[in-house]
């Protein structure tokens, strides 16, 4: 009776065995044609200032949507204002140099020339006529040679005087050489792209969204120092939301990129519609030596699909999905 008992518990034992291992046999078999699992992928785009400061101003919240050039946060720029501030002061002195360079001497030192010139050829309009007369004497033997040399001594010195002035007020209206003019407008180059990396410098303190979409995380809390740059928003555009799915390699050949794929998710009754944007060239899990169809089998490829923006807002990174390129 025992032996009995004991050969029928013993053909029970090889039954479940039997059972379980058909279980796990039915489990690891090939999935189902066409469709595999995946999951949702996001690309976050983190916003950070270059440089370091104190975050004075927090503008989103973590799960709401920005739109593009919408305000994110700002740190403290004192020392940022400040620099901007004497860059443009610098500017300013430097075109005003430059200006009064091409302008010449002021009209108050333009005018004292003038009127230095205008003694000048009164005093040669006296001296002219006292030279011809005393020409005259001098030949006729009533006057001395003395008195004539000192009365043509006294034209060609007035003569001179009057060509100087004039050179002098054509110079004073020139304004300054060429060459100053040229190291003038030089220097205010060289300070307005120092007021152009001044202001630069104090814009980047405010950061602002560059794309629409999903405020996925704020990392940092107002009040808080920033390291220069160190993240402080991180947005997920709908554009950056796919689904990554790995495709076995008997399947991959009849995929391209472009195929229209639909992807289930849980409590979704209708599938999403999109399209493979890229399938890897490398094989994913890959044996070292592939030595029969067995291990063969387990290659896989990965392909990635993308989603028009209406569609990917409703999609979760890490949901996971189902993937089916078949009718």
């Amino acid at each position: 009776m025992i032996g009995s008992q004991t050969a029928c518990d013993s053909h029970c034992w090889r039954v479940s065995i039997g059972v379980i291992l058909a279980s796990l046999l039915a489990g690891c078999g090939q999935a189902e044609s066409g469709r595999v699992q995946g999951y949702v992928e996001g690309e976050f785009v983190y916003v950070a200032a270059p440089a370091a400061g104190q975050l004075v101003s927090l503008s989103v919240q973590r799960g709401s949507q920005v739109q593009a050039n919408q305000p994110l946060f700002a740190l403290d720029c004192i020392s940022e204002k400040a620099l901007r501030d004497s860059a443009a002061r610098r500017v300013a002195q430097s075109r005003a140099t430059l200006e009064d360079l091409n302008k010449g001497k002021r009209p108050s030192e333009v005018a004292s020339i003038e009127a230095q010139l205008a003694q000048a050829k009164a005093a040669l309009q006296s001296s002219e006529p006292e030279f011809l007369r005393m020409e005259k004497l001098v030949k006729s033997k009533a006057s001395t040679i003395q008195e004539y040399e000192q009365a043509r001594a006294t034209r060609d010195q007035d003569r001179q005087h009057v060509s100087q002035l004039e050179a002098d007020l054509q110079t004073a209206k020139l304004g300054a050489r060429p060459d100053q003019i040229a190291a003038a407008q030089d220097d205010v180059l060289a300070l307005e792209a120092s007021l152009a990396k001044a202001e630069w410098d104090l814009n980047q303190k405010r950061q602002i969204a560059p794309k629409s979409g999903l405020v996925f995380d704020t990392l940092y809390r107002e009040g808080e120092w920033v390291a220069a740059g160190r993240p402080v928003v991180a947005v997920l555009p709908p554009a950056n939301i796919k689904v990554r799915a790995f495709v076995p390699q008997t399947e991959i050949g009849t995929l391209h990129q472009g195929d229209s794929i639909r992807v289930m998710v849980d409590g979704v009754t209708e599938p999403f519609q999109g399209k493979i944007s890229f399938i890897s060239p490398r094989a994913e899990y890959t044996p070292p030596v592939i030595f029969s169809q067995e291990s063969r089998n387990k290659l896989v490829f990965m392909i990635e699909i993308v989603f028009e923006p209406e569609a990917a807002e409703k999609l979760h990174p890490g949901q996971p999905v189902d993937v089916s390129w078949k009718p």
